[in-house]
């Protein structure tokens, strides 16, 4: 079941919140976790018994690392952890280690490896990680262990952010698990927070999932460098309104029930650098791997040669992450190259270069890159890459074949958001005075409220004629 279909739109999540607010307050942890434990085996079935032995192995780790000595901590934290790799290792990388293992060793009398395909259960890598950073949390003494079996299973759970993040530490939601309520107002912000990003995902990245869809699946040598880059434009705008909105109605949910998570994107396509780039893109992903990897591997404190060697094997273990295949380690190398390079020096010179130039520069890496995580193979990446900088265009696809009016629309307004103009705007229509600075200013609060409880509604509605059409709108983060 996904966030973007009638299913959950018009039954599940209306009987759900219902129910959630008339039952007492003492069950609401248990009633969420059965919904949360239903909602995941609506669509992986008996593979909820992963999440299940997540939770209670977690759970008694966290307590043996408490209640042990330092030395008797650090063993329980480090079997915690492999156990939790092993986990993920088994349903994730399994298929892949094989399949090299035989290409390597593959020659005449040689006994290959064969298993059966290992299904990989949905978001298994969001609660793996979550479940790793609870542990791991706990055994530096910045959080006491769980000792409510069922509050540690809705941390792990918990239906909003289960399937495609973020990732939510444990320390931000652990007073959240005892205590929380909703009100008015952020169960109207929830509201808001969650129609903004079904829009975003069913108006503009739907949209532009077609269109790259169409081009990536033709033969790089029958389109025009200009349709290369189209695709690549319109696939780099559906990954970003996909997986942001994921995560905007991940924290719209969340505020409904009284969670607040951290935001997970601050425009990442404005930014000027690669390094400013991963402090706005998939932000809880960033934070994870910078505190459990990069610093524990000494970070930038043991001289710039470890420190791009740090860089490179955290990105490289971040490509890894998103799956089990060399195209997201050349994903992960490429952003990693580069923030070394501007480590290296190339920052500095960035920073005296026009903004724009600055602009086009992550631009170009960023898309490139985005190539890589697309196309399933390294063969066929390369040649797309190649591709996009071909000038010959005699005998193939030109881009309006995939363009029409619609679709360039949705482009244009896709750009447009990517980027903060809308709350530029808002914040200088609404100005920085109160509502009891005299009647223009409370007129213009009540215009700018009336416009915006407008467009919401026109988001809501034209997003649910769009979900009654049928059409099939899985989000991008679920393979992950």
């Amino acid at each position: 079941m996904v966030f973007s279909s009638v299913l959950f739109l018009f039954v599940f999540l209306p009987i759900v919140l219902l129910l959630y607010g008339v039952i007492p307050n003492k069950w609401r942890n248990s009633f969420l976790l059965i919904v949360s434990l239903s909602f995941y085996a609506w669509g992986e079935g008996l593979f909820v018994g992963i999440m299940l032995l997540s939770i209670a192995m977690n759970y008694v780790f966290g307590l043996a690392i408490e209640r042990g000595n330092a030395r008797a901590g650090r063993l329980w934290v480090g079997f915690a952890v492999t156990a939790n790799l092993a986990l993920l290792g088994v349903f994730k990388y399994a298929n892949f280690l094989v399949e090299n293992i035989n290409t390597l060793f593959s020659g005449e009398g040689t006994q290959l490896i064969t298993i059966d395909q290992i299904h990989l259960p949905i978001g298994i890598s969001f609660f793996t990680f979550q479940a790793m950073s609870y542990v791991i949390e706990v055994h530096r003494r910045v959080m006491p262990a769980q000792t409510n079996l069922l509050n540690l299973g809705l941390y792990i759970a918990l239906f909003p952010q289960l399937i495609a993040g973020p990732i939510v530490r444990y320390h931000d939601i652990a007073a959240q698990l005892k205590t929380r309520f909703v009100n008015a107002g952020q169960f109207a912000y929830g509201i808001e927070r969650f129609v903004i990003g079904l829009g975003k995902k069913v108006l503009i990245a739907n949209p532009m999932g077609a269109v790259a869809d169409e081009i990536f699946a033709l033969p790089p040598d029958s389109i025009t460098a200009t349709v290369a880059w189209i695709a690549v434009a319109c696939y780099s705008l559906q990954i970003y309104f996909d997986f942001s909105g994921y995560s905007d109605m991940a924290i719209g949910l969340g505020r409904m029930f009284g969670f607040k998570f951290l935001e997970n994107f601050n425009y990442p396509y404005i930014s000027q650098s690669i390094q400013e780039f991963w402090r706005r893109w998939h932000i809880s992903l960033s934070n994870w791997f910078r505190d459990f990897l990069y610093v524990p591997l000494g970070g930038n404190r043991r001289g710039p040669g470890r420190t791009y060697i740090n860089l490179l094997i955290v990105f490289v273990l971040c490509g890894l992450w998103h799956g089990a295949s060399w195209n997201f380690v050349v994903w992960g190398l490429l952003h990693g190259s580069f923030l070394v390079l501007e480590r290296i020096g190339f920052l500095a010179v960035l920073n005296r270069m026009w903004r724009p130039l600055r602009h086009c520069y992550v631009i170009m890496v960023v898309m490139i890159a985005w190539v890589f995580f697309r196309i399933e193979t390294l063969s066929g990446a390369s040649d797309f890459v190649e591709t996009m900088f071909l000038a010959d265009t005699s005998g193939k696809y030109q881009f309006d074949r995939f363009f029409d009016l619609e679709r360039a629309s949705v482009f244009v307004v896709g750009i447009i958001i990517a980027t903060p103009v809308l709350p530029w705007i808002r914040s200088r229509y609404t100005g920085s005075g109160s509502l009891d600075c005299g009647e223009p200013v409370l007129v213009r609060h009540l215009s700018v409220h009336a416009v915006k409880h407008l467009l919401l509604l026109t988001i809501l509605v034209l997003s649910s004629m769009h979900l009654m059409a049928g059409s099939h709108n899985p989000f991008i983060y679920f393979r992950f």
